[in-house]
């Protein structure tokens, strides 16, 4: 029986090594009609079966890319079909739905880790023998500016929103055959020179390609070894990056200032302890101890099993003492995601946390929980989302999570170790600070004190600590349903608003013209073309604007 077995398993491994070996080669000699035919598959299986999935974008949009992309597979080269292939998973601009990232990056990605800081893009960490170009400013991928790069790299992240691109998507800038395959390099290359900025002087730094298995990273960040260095000071680690290998978990008790701190960074069960576990014994310690605040620190947290949520919501809900205003704080950022955004949905539904640091990497309502789809002759797997969740309303079509409080860490805070998120949830204090901007706004607006709403609104439209509401387009949605719903005079009142707080903006400046005409207010309405022609001489909205001009000039 032994001998049996020992052939059994020596034939099994004989296959599957052939079988591996085989399809590693497969890729690179496949005809362009084998991977026409996976494309088709990729696009029946989702009309097919995933239908709903064509939420963001229609179907014919879909169809037409694909259509496109059909006729260039055979002038393109294996790696660039693959990029291709990626993308089309990416249209849905569902972080779930993808071809996963390891995928284009296993076999080359450049020896550089970076990270999108509020002052830019820095090289965070590098593999040794780069050491030079540690801690510069990224200004060029090979001779393209790192904006128009970031541009054309983004169709083949599946973003959900741009805090996705900064948390997950970053990291395609550093891989060879999607910055040949994107346009941003003219021919492919394992060895890229960036354009760098370090200590006020600008040079190139010539990168090569390692095997995506050597990065040593973890939640976005350089973890120091042996091969690796860390721009950021080891001399020290802040909160949120303590345990980060040890812990998916862990509270400490900052005695001086009666705070508990949390750091979650997954809602999968650390084997160590499981969540229940966890929340059980926070929950003990907080009942037992003086505490007087509570931080809950989600922002590396990708989320994991959504069910785990449920006691930590309930053991929040059951301590008034805590749960209320000025005393829970809650900390997101762009690595909030997946059933970590579910977590911060009913965080914000049913407790009184205020909320600080960056938006979420999610949808409030998302499609989750995908399915892997193997691909018949590359063998490539794409993983295509199935489940709604929907912790929001239905019409709640809201692209992330707002913070109450904007926080984002520049490059020298992180590099000298000062959390700038931490801070602003524990220097907190209750001096009439605005939660919910727009419904102060509004009811200011339904008293009818509209004097305070221009002061409010101004104030507010120019605060930092509310740089991610996009006051322009919230004040501009506003005032249009208010002047075609039945208050033409505060609907132009808000228009006029949105003009002067803004009054570099072509469309707030072209939405007051369109107003002021429908209203019959000619003579503003000439007045506000102009300043639109004037704002964009050369653009759509200008020419649309002189042509709108030159109609009432003929009345």
């Amino acid at each position: 029986m032994k001998s049996k077995f020992l052939f059994k398993t020596i034939l099994c491994s004989t296959v599957l090594l052939f079988f591996c070996t085989t399809a590693g080669i497969s890729q690179e000699t496949l005809s362009a009609e084998q991977w026409q035919a996976d494309l088709r598959f990729l696009q029946k299986t989702i009309h097919k079966k995933y239908p709903f999935l064509f939420k963001k974008v229609k179907a014919a949009a879909f169809d037409a890319e694909v259509e496109k992309f059909h006729a260039a597979i055979p002038s393109m080269e294996a790696h660039e079909i693959k990029v291709g292939l990626t993308r089309m998973v990416s249209f849905f601009e569902y972080g779930h739905t993808q071809i996963p990232f390891r995928t284009l990056a296993k076999d080359a990605v450049l020896a550089v880790n970076l990270y999108h800081f509020e002052d830019g893009i820095f090289l965070e960490g590098v593999q040794k023998g780069n050491e030079k170009a540690l801690g510069a400013k990224l200004i060029k991928v090979g001779d393209m500016p790192v904006d128009k790069a970031l541009k054309a790299i983004r169709p083949v992240v599946p973003a959900e929103n741009d805090q996705y691109f900064k948390g997950y998507g970053l990291r395609f800038l550093t891989v060879p055959a999607v910055l040949h395959a994107q346009g941003v390099i003219p021919e492919y290359s394992e060895e890229i020179a960036l354009t760098l900025e370090k200590d006020g002087k600008v040079f190139e730094h010539t990168f090569k390609s390692i095997p995506y298995s050597e990065v040593s990273e973890g939640y976005g960040f350089t973890t120091p070894n042996d091969k690796w260095v860390s721009a950021r000071n080891q001399s020290e680690t802040p909160l949120f990056l303590k345990h980060l290998k040890e812990k998916l978990y862990f509270f400490e008790f900052l005695e001086d200032s009666k705070t508990v701190y949390v750091r979650q960074s997954s809602v999968f069960n650390d084997e160590k302890e499981g969540l229940a576990d966890f929340y059980k014994r926070l929950f003990e310690f907080i009942d037992s101890n003086s505490v007087e605040k509570l931080v809950y620190d989600v922002r590396l947290n990708g989320g994991g099993n959504n069910y785990n949520n449920k006691p930590l919501i309930k053991g929040i809900m059951a301590r008034p003492e805590i749960n209320q205003r000025g005393k829970f704080f809650y900390i997101i950022g762009r690595n909030t995601f997946s059933a970590c955004q579910n977590l911060t949905n009913e965080i914000g539904n049913y407790t009184e946390a205020i909320i600080v640091g960056e938006p979420t990497s999610e949808n409030e309502n998302f499609y989750g929980d995908a399915r892997k789809v193997t691909l018949p002759n590359s063998a490539i797997n794409a993983y295509l989302s199935y489940a709604w969740w929907q912790d929001k309303s239905q019409w709640d079509g809201k692209e992330w999570t707002l913070p109450h409080i904007a926080k984002e860490m520049t490059f020298d805070d992180y590099k000298t170790n000062k959390d700038v998120v931490l801070d602003a949830a524990m220097n907190y204090t209750e001096t009439g600070f605005i939660l919910n901007p727009m419904q102060h706004l509004t009811d200011l607006f339904t008293a009818g004190k509209f004097d305070e709403v221009k002061r409010a609104g101004f104030q507010i439209a120019n605060d930092p600590s509310y740089k991610y509401y996009d006051f322009k387009e919230e004040f501009s949605t506003a005032g249009h349903r208010l002047l075609n719903y039945g208050n033409p005079e505060g609907g132009i009142f808000i228009l006029e608003l949105v003009a002067e707080f803004y009054p570099e903006s072509v469309g707030a400046m072209y939405n007051l013209a369109t107003a002021q005409e429908q209203l019959k207010q000619f003579d503003k309405a000439k007045e506000s073309y102009k300043k639109v022609m004037d704002l964009d001489p050369d653009g759509m909205t200008g020419r649309s604007a002189k042509n709108k001009l030159e109609n009432l000039n003929k009345q």
